[in-house]
């Protein structure tokens, strides 16, 4: 439960915290002067500061005894501060209600010399007036006399909570109150120690403390709600705390502020749709994108000096500095404290040092050790790509081993030093060029070339430019192979029966899976609305015959209507697609053959644009090509010499 006590505590916390974080000491001839200089120094409104009197002014008297106001000022806390704490404890306050603590109204005499003053607060709560009665014996007790009744029932009355003279009483200065002060805990702390007035003796007012304090060196720090209560309520006889002074505050040390999980040791398991956790996605790589924020510096805070009592300052000591953890392929920001990405990577610390790596090397496997592995960069793998595992990247992928039925995704090349055996269900695709020593059993895309030279079998293969299968083995035995310019091989087919082997040139392989896949979704909703205008015929023809349709088959009716129309839509949309791929192929330019250096074998399928042909007789060194819509056999043509060399060096052989 929160009570508005609670909050009001809070808030004066916060106030208090605020206080120390920025204030300044000024003085005038005037009060109001000393607060208009503070406000300057703070750059701020004169409403939006607070203050605490450090010393009083004095007018002086023909020119002698003039005194400045002295004041510590510091700017108030935000009133979207208070907003956010009262947010933040709304949910309790809704709960809790406010709770009003019970207080009477009491009555206070207070002695002068200038005479006898009566105070009466109003109660609070439940709590009880104070009554005129509780006033007179007040005053009797202190001997009051010449009491003006009518003064006291009005201040009973009104309890305004202020100090009126009501009457006089016999002096006796000798009995005054006496008062000493105790300078503490190195200068940090003062304390009075009053002793009380006898008879006709005065009471002490919280002005007559502070000057006494003031005369005492304490000028720092004075709890002047503590002198005021002390008025209200003195505390003879016991050393009462009524000033304090500041600690100084250490500036705190800079340090940085990462973006980024710095405990690379960590495995994140990230929970699926079905609640069960997929063990292949550990999410080790940290990837950043080129200009992304990696850290920022939070630069040291200047030490906030304290100070005693008696006004001596204490200093502090600076946050230390710290240097920007620089390291490759980042830079810093203008503003000279944030790390900024260079290039799309991995962003590690070595070294103490952020840096981003556009090249992540995997010892090993990939598998439930690693996870699967997504990077912006060039991903290396020393050993295999096991089963059911998947490796994405925005550079190149090169595996040392084997790609058994994974998933490998690249924009750049791809390198797979022993082979992919896919077991009918991998899939490898490349933004530019596959190179492998066999495939088999896979799917494989590739945005310019696949090359490989240990042979093909079994294996659907795609490729934006051409498929070469040079080498020593390098047969292309069954599945289907698709290139826009060539596909190149020792060997077409096998003698053993039942193999098909199917080869594709002379257009391009994604416009024409495109094409292949718009024809198989026309075909569809051609069948869809042959079944719809068959219903409508049937209806239509019932509702002529007998003027009308039931309620139900009416709205049938025209829920057929509609879905005719959307259909109508969609297939002629469609089928101006197909229009524009197939006018696309048709004006290509491309010279497509199918070549093989030692054998083709009967029952090789070769397809060139439009035309087909069915190998039936076993070929040696050839190359298919077309002219006049026609497939020719042609004497054997080597490869470009782009496809022999391969990147980095790497060779068919």
């Amino acid at each position: 439960m929160i009570d508005f006590v609670q909050l009001q505590q809070r808030m004066k916390e916060r106030l208090e915290r605020d206080r120390t974080i920025r204030s300044v000491e000024a003085e005038g001839e005037t009060l109001e002067e000393a607060v208009y200089n503070a406000a300057t120094l703070l750059g701020v409104g004169v409403k939006k500061i607070e203050y605490e009197i450090i010393e009083r002014g004095n007018p002086g008297f023909l020119g002698t005894g003039k005194k400045n106001w002295r004041i510590n000022a510091y700017e108030k806390a935000e009133e979207k501060e208070a907003a956010s704490i009262l947010e933040t404890l709304e949910p309790e306050l809704a709960i809790a209600a406010p709770i009003i603590e019970d207080r009477d109204g009491e009555v206070f005499v207070h002695l002068s010399p200038e005479g006898a003053f009566l105070k009466v607060t109003a109660p609070k709560g439940k709590g009880r007036r104070a009554t005129e009665k509780q006033a007179m014996e007040a005053l009797m007790r202190r001997a009051v006399r010449d009491i003006d009744d009518s003064l006291v029932s009005r201040i009973v009355k009104e309890t305004a909570g202020e100090y009126v003279l009501v009457g006089s009483f016999i002096q006796n200065p000798a009995n005054d109150a006496i008062i000493t002060v105790d300078i503490a805990d190195q200068e940090m702390k003062a304390y009075i120690y009053v002793t009380p007035p006898g008879p006709g003796g005065c009471d002490l007012s919280s002005e007559t403390i502070l000057s006494f304090l003031r005369n005492n060196r304490v000028v720092y720090g004075v709890k002047e709600d503590v002198l005021q209560e002390f008025t209200d309520k003195p505390k003879y006889k016991e050393m009462v705390l009524v000033a304090e002074g500041s600690r100084p505050v250490n500036g705190r040390d800079a340090y940085i502020q990462y973006n980024f999980d710095t405990d690379q040791s960590k495995i994140k398991l990230k929970e699926g749709a079905n609640g069960r956790v997929d063990f292949k996605e550990l999410n080790i790589i940290q990837n950043v994108v080129e200009g992304q924020p990696l850290a920022r510096k939070v630069p040291a805070e200047r030490g906030i000096p304290g100070k005693t009592v008696t006004g001596k300052v204490i200093p502090a000591k600076n946050g230390k500095d710290i240097p920007l953890p620089l390291g490759k392929n980042v830079h810093v920001a203008d503003d000279q404290l944030t790390i900024i990405a260079d290039m799309n990577g991995q962003v590690v610390i070595s070294g103490g040092k952020i840096n981003v790596e556009p090249v992540y090397t995997v010892q090993g496997d990939v598998n439930l050790r690693t996870g699967n592995i997504i990077f912006l960069g060039t991903v290396i793998i020393t050993g295999n790509v096991e089963d059911g595992f998947s490796v994405k990247a925005a550079g190149n992928i090169e595996v040392h081993g084997t790609v058994e039925k994974a998933e490998l995704d690249a924009e750049g090349d791809i390198i797979v030093h022993q082979g992919i055996t896919g077991k009918n269900s991998g899939f490898v695709r490349a933004g530019r060029s596959i190179w492998a020593r066999f495939i088999e059993n896979a799917i494989v895309e590739a945005g310019n070339m696949v090359v490989v030279s240990d042979g093909i079998i079994n294996s659907q293969v795609n490729a934006n430019k051409s498929i070469i299968c040079q080498g020593k083995r390098a047969n292309i035995v069954g599945g289907r192979l698709v290139a826009a310019e060539e596909i190149n091989a020792k060997v077409l087919g096998s003698p053993v029966s039942g193999t098909e082997t199917i080869c594709e040139v002379g257009f391009d392989p994604k416009s024409k899976e495109k094409l292949d896949q718009l024809l198989a979704k026309k075909d569809g909703l051609d069948k869809q609305l042959e079944d719809i205008e068959l219903n409508l015929r049937t209806l239509s023809s019932i509702k002529k015959q007998r003027k009308s349709l039931p309620e139900d088959k009416e709205a049938y009716l025209q829920e057929l209507l509609e879905r005719r129309q959307f259909m109508l839509r969609d297939i002629q949309a469609i089928t101006e697609e197909i229009t524009s791929i197939q006018n696309y192929l048709n004006t290509l330019k491309i010279r497509g053959k199918v070549s093989a250096s030692s054998k083709v074998y009967p029952g090789v399928k070769i397809i060139i644009r439009d035309a087909k042909e069915d190998v039936k007789n076993e070929y040696r060194a050839v190359t298919f090509v077309l002219e006049n819509n026609l497939i020719r056999v042609t004497k054997y043509e080597e490869p470009d010499e782009e496809a022999k060399r391969g990147p980095d060096g790497y060779t068919t052989n």
